[in-house]
Order: C-alpha cells, then structure tokens, then sequence
C-alpha cells in the first residue's frame, strides 16, 4: 500500500482532550500531546526551507484568507511567504505509546505536496492532505500495527501554486479515535455509488481528471479520452483515459490509450476518422482512428529537456489500443508551451486544419523578471496527411489553451453557415473561415457564465451533423472521494439570431432521455401566490424545467439541496452560487425548447415574456440553461441540504407558472 495515496476525510465526532484546567498537565487518562504550537517558537521541530517561517502563526498571515478551527492562539502554517515558499517541519522522535494520532489540518490538497506525514524507520507510513479550505479539521491515524516504535511527524510544503500551503494544530496521540481513522486505500471501485460521486456526470475511476480529449463518433461509440493521472488525486503525469458510450450518458472506462514517454507526458488533444486513409495508417476494412495530441516535454524526468510538440498516433482497432508513430513530432516547437491541438477535415480545400494554442513572446511588452511577456494565440496550421503541416495563417486576439473551432448553420439554414472559435475559458468569437484563416464578424463573447466550465471540446464526425460539446468541470471539491473532478453533461449547440447579433444556444442532449426514471408535475396555482412552495422531488439526480411570467413578483428562487437560484425582477438577472448571469424575460422564440413531451399535452407552448429555466441537478454539481440555454452556467458545490426542492416567490403573485421535475436514474447501472 502506497501511504502517500489519497486518503478519506470522515466525519468529526469531537476530540476530547484531558487538560486540567491551567496546570498544563494531563489529566488521568492516557492521551498524550505530542504538539500544541502555542509557544513562541516551533517547539524543537527542525524546519527546512522558509515556508514555515521562525514561529507558528497566530491567525492569518499577509495576504492569506481567514483561517478557522485551530486550537488555543498558535498553529502551524506554511503560508510564511505565500503559496510558493516551500519547506517542512518535522517534530521530534517520539514514540507510539498509543494506537491513534489525532491533529488539525487544513489548507491545499496535493498529495505529497501539501500533507501531514508520520514517519517509522524512515519510511511514510501514513500521509493526509487538507481539502483547500483555510479552517481546519480533525483527522486521525491509525497507528495500531506500529506501537511501541518510534515515529516523527513531518509537515510538508512542496507546492507552489494555488493552494501550495497547509495548516496544522493540536496533535495528540491518544487510545481513542477521535474521528474514524483516515482510510489509506479506498479499495476497488466496483459499482460508482460513493456519496459524492456524480450519478449521471462522467468521472474516472480513480485519480485525477481533466480536459475532455480526442472525442469522436466510430464504430457506434462515442469516444471520451481525457487527461488522467492514474497515480492520484492532483494534477500531474499525464495520459489520456479512455471511455466509451453508445449514447453519450452510460460509459465505460477502458484501458490507457496514450501513456508519457520520452517526449513528455501526455496532454490534451483531438481524434479524427481518417475516412480517405490520408495518413496511410489503416491495415484493415475499417478507416484508422488518429489522435493528435500534445508531448509536453520537460514535464517528466524522462523528458527533461525538451520543448512541447505535436505528436499523432493511431488505432486500428476501435481505439483499443494505440501506436505512436516513429516520425514523431510531426510539429516541432513553434512558441512557448505550445498545446492543445484541435483537429478537423475541411471538405472545401481538403485538408486537415489544426488550430493550435501556441504562447507568442511578446518583445514590446517586459514582465517584472525583464523578460517578453507571452502573448496567447491561435495558429491555424494545414496538412495533407495529418504528418506534414504548413503555418496558414494566425488568430491575432488573445486566446488561452484548448482553442475549440466548429462550423454551425445560422437559424438552422446550412447556406449561412458561421464558425465559431473558442478558447478554455468559453470565451468565444463568430465569424467565416476559407480553410486557411478565422475572420470574426463578432466581438469577443462570453461563454458559459458559471464558475466551474473549463477546457471545452466538441464532438468530430457525428452522425446528423450534430455538434455537441463537452468541458471539464474544474475546480469541484470531492472530500473523500477515490477520485477527483467531472465532467460536464454533453450540450448540443445552435446558433440564433438576436438583436445583438448571432448567439450559441447551448442544450443537454436529448439522450438524457435514457436516464428519465419518473416525470412529477406538481399542480401550481395560476395564480401562484407569493410564498414558498414545496415541491414533491426528494431525488438527488433530478432535471428541472421551470417557466413562468413574473407580473408584480420581485424576485423567483429555485431552493436546491441549501442552494437558492434566485431571479430579480428589478436588476433581470439570476443570482446562483454567488455569482450573477444576465436574465430578463424572453419571446416564446428564443433559444430551444424541451426535447420530451410535458404533461400539459400536445398544445404546449412557450408563453412570451417568461423566464425560464432547466437545471440539471447532480450530487455535486448543477448546470443551468436560461431562457432555452441562450445563457448557460455550470456550477460544482458540496451540497448542504438533503434532497429537496422548493419555490419561493416574494413580492406579489404571478400570473403564470409551470414546472416539471425528471427524476433521473444513475448513469453507472442498468
């Protein structure tokens, strides 16, 4: 068993400590304090590097946010000089007279990085992270098959990013657990049924997740690879997991399609169906699938050295396993972390294009170091054979990683056909493309407005022309949990007219369909009355679809598991998870409407003037389409509150009402 593996959070019972009452002294029970950290000093703990500074913190340092739930007036933190001071702190030997260790922690998630490690013979024998909050939280080891050896704890700082610092208090060893001892090894994941674990959101194994990669139709089977690190729960080593699904809901995960090598570990990038064997790839009846994906050089000791390039390799199987091909990189370094490529045929000029995010020094521009800043941009390269590309042309706005490109008929009409380029914040532009260079005939847009969408990719070569997109829902917080971050639900895209101009019009599949297990309509008044409404909904796993005229009501709220989503009639904008989106009546005619028959019958309509909504509601995570997804928000939360959906309605009546709750089947089982 490897220590340093994820361990679980469980819930607290409380820590009785025996301390008389200003003695200092322990009373007569066994618990013995290793650590307190109220003195001046560490208290004969060596520290290395600076992160832990001379003496324990006394509250929150420079620039850090509120830190809560430590003992007394003293604690340990490496926040000594920000995230990026790294150091350790290691107690003195001491010996495990008793069978836990109980103690505070707080702060970043890395495994290895930001942890508390207990030490015997030398060796990690257990290790726990925080959970990216700044309060702490009681955990224990159970240290049971050690006793009578000799240990030492040693705290670790050795990330520099976001969250690169941890917190630490109170340790105690003790013949009482004071919360269920952490779990070093979650065991096999057989049936996805963990508490936290998204029912109908696709999420690996184990391990971390990331960007969506190389997602293409063949064979039957939508494709899903995405970034994984099969060794834990961060970010780091990088693959391309594998998944697969018939209808885009149920997946199966399969086995590593792309593994690091000496070129670099594995990063994001896309699949093609080489239809006219352009690549000269196939051996059988079949065409050969290809992936076009980033080597990240430098990112691994294999690859020390080397710069980030463009790579292919291919499968002559249906993606079950892959070759790379000998000619690698088939596109050298071109800027600074170059990345991400997103391949497609274009028909007209028959070619492959691949836009590619490239980092462009910038001479005019110094940072602080005196060095050119990097300007982030597109490239539009061109090939023949998916081996040999030419430069075409260069996107000139900035645009960070994971450039995504599609072309959509405008108002379904396949003669004004309009594309659309994005990068992975969902920030996006409309315009023409002639094979060979974007012209936008738009400003740059906003994409989706909620906090947790990032790193979007659209499906290549479905059936009906369809385009549908899927982004990775970074940022989620999964206590717990073997495995860590989600994917978004697959949303199908249009694109409309509007006053402002053309608009994306984002929509959940229809194939959500499969996953329906029961439709509750619940009577509402017309009119509604002002007050709260209880809904009849008691699932975790629910879509929503809520319309209504707001008349003389002041503000509508949707209340979801402690979440309230709330509508203001005065400012035209719904408040959710903090943040504020754009929202103000709408014709009958704007953007799309549902998919499945309600219960009102077959003259249902939209009415104009409405506000309306549908939220797709997992366990963690709610993604919400307004006005028929012409504003569409993702959101990842831990919830509050037991199953349960309510209406609140202040400030006068409305005149219209109406609202469905699907509940949904998990996505994991028949």
């Amino acid at each position: 068993m490897d220590p340093r593996r994820p361990a679980r959070f469980l819930p607290a019972f409380g820590l009785a400590l025996a301390i008389a009452s200003g003695s200092g002294l322990l009373r007569a029970s066994a618990d013995q304090l290793i650590a307190d950290f109220e003195g001046s000093n560490h208290g004969g703990w060596t520290a290395t590097g600076t992160a832990f500074g001379d003496a324990p913190a006394k509250g929150m340092l420079p620039e850090q946010a509120p830190v809560g739930g430590f003992r007394g007036n003293g604690f340990v933190s490496s926040f000594h000089g920000g995230d990026k001071a790294t150091g350790t702190l290691t107690s003195p030997e001491f010996e495990l007279s008793l069978r836990y260790l109980s103690f505070l922690i707080g702060g970043g998630e890395e495994v290895g990085k930001t942890c508390v490690d207990v030490l015997v013979d030398g060796q990690v024998v257990r290790s726990a992270t925080g959970r990216e909050e700044e309060s702490l939280t009681t955990a224990t080891f159970d240290l049971g098959e050690f006793a009578g050896k000799k240990a030492r704890i040693r705290i670790v700082d050795a990330a520099t990013g976001g969250w690169g610092h941890i917190n630490a208090d109170h340790f105690v060893l003790s013949d009482t657990a004071a919360t269920p001892p952490y779990v070093q090894d979650p065991g096999p994941v057989d049936d996805y049924s963990e508490a936290l674990r998204p029912q109908f959101h696709f999420t690996a194994k184990k391990g971390w997740l990331n960007d969506p990669n190389g997602l293409v139709f063949f064979g039957g089977e939508y494709h899903l690879f995405f970034q994984h690190n099969p060794q834990g729960r961060e970010w780091g080593n990088m693959t391309w997991g594998h998944a697969v699904s018939d209808e885009m809901v149920r997946w199966t995960q399969l086995d590593h399609a792309l593994l690091p090598d000496t070129l670099g570990t594995m990063f994001s990038g896309s699949a093609v169906v080489d239809r006219d064997d352009t690549a000269g790839f196939k051996t059988g009846a079949a065409p050969a699938l290809v992936a076009i994906y980033t080597a990240a050089g430098g990112t691994s000791d294999a690859s020390k050295g080397r710069p980030f390039t463009q790579c292919i390799a291919f499968s002559n199987d249906k993606g079950r396993t892959w070759t790379k091909y000998a000619g690698n990189p088939v596109l050298k370094n071109v800027g600074e972390g170059d990345r991400d490529p997103k391949v497609f045929w274009h028909a007209p000029t028959q070619r492959w294009v691949m836009p590619l995010y490239v980092g462009e020094k910038d001479p005019a521009k110094l940072g602080k170091d005196g060095k050119p800043a990097i300007r982030h941009v597109c490239h539009f390269y061109t090939s023949p054979d998916l081996k040999a590309w030419t430069l075409a042309s260069k996107f000139p706005e900035e645009l960070y990683e994971c450039p995504g490109f599609v072309a959509l008929p405008l108002d379904g009409d396949p003669g004004q056909l309009r594309w659309i380029l994005w990068g992975a914040n969902g920030e996006h532009w409309i315009g023409v493309f002639d094979g060979r260079e974007f012209k936008p005939s738009t400003p740059k847009l906003k994409g989706d407005l909620g906090a947790n969408a990032y790193a979007a990719q659209a499906y290549d070569d479905l059936p009906d022309k369809r385009v549908v997109l899927l982004n990775w829902m970074n940022g989620g917080k999964y206590p717990r949990m073997p495995f860590n971050q989600q994917m978004g639900f697959p949303v199908e895209l249009s694109l409309q007219s509007t006053p402002e101009g053309p608009r994306l019009v984002k929509w959940p599949v229809k194939e959500i369909g499969h996953l329906f297990k029961s439709v509750l309509r619940d009577d509402l008044k017309r009119p509604m009355p002002a007050g709260r409404h209880d809904l009849k909904a008691r699932s975790d796993l629910l879509d929503i679809e809520l319309e209504f005229v707001p008349g003389e009501a002041k503000s509508v709220a949707l209340e979801l598991r402690g979440e309230r989503l709330t509508w203001d009639a005065a400012a035209n904008e719904l408040t959710a998870f903090g943040r504020k989106i754009p929202l103000a009546p709408a014709k009958k005619t704007v953007g799309r409407r549902s998919d499945f028959a309600r219960p009102w019958g077959p003259d249902f309509d939209l009415w104009d003037g409405s506000v309306r909504l549908r939220v797709l509601l997992d366990r963690t995570s709610a993604e919400i389409f307004g006005n028929g997804g012409i504003v569409a928000a993702s959101y990842c939360f831990v919830p509050k509150a037991p199953p349960s959906v309510a209406l609140v309605v202040e400030g006068g009546d409305l005149p219209k009402a109406r609202v469905t709750v699907r509940e949904l089947k998990t996505s994991w089982r028949p």
